[in-house]
């Protein structure tokens, strides 16, 4: 029979007749506890809450140093890629200018046999 409270536990504790009789107050006192109180295993002490908080403060701080790695990664990349259009881009401008410079010169020269033809 379960305890009804603490004053009632100490009593039944203390006119047990032998160790074995207090043994079975005791786990039936446990087994009143565990009925009224079912999640009382799953319940968190704050040294668990504080163990917790400090495995995801190293686990947040790890998680910034690596996504700090990767943006400079990418920045890196990124920046390797723009210089890498800026070149090709530079010489495509100057593959441009040179084929123009020729066309201009042949309309040029077009045009200066044109104009002796008809002097």
């Amino acid at each position: 029979m379960p305890a009804a409270s603490l004053i009632d536990l100490y009593d039944r504790l203390a006119n047990a007749p032998d160790e074995r009789t207090r043994a079975r107050v005791i786990a039936e006192a446990f087994e009143a506890l565990e009925t009224r109180y079912p999640h009382l295993p799953d319940l968190a002490t704050r040294q668990h809450l504080s163990e917790t908080e400090l495995k995801l403060l190293r686990e947040i701080e790890q998680v910034r140093a690596d996504l700090t790695t990767e943006i400079e990664k990418v920045r890196a990349d990124l920046t390797m890629k723009i210089e890498q259009v800026r070149a090709d881009l530079s010489i495509e401008i100057a593959r441009v200018q040179g084929r123009l410079l020729q066309w201009s010169f042949v309309f040029w020269l077009t045009q200066f046999a044109a104009i002796m033809a008809l002097m």
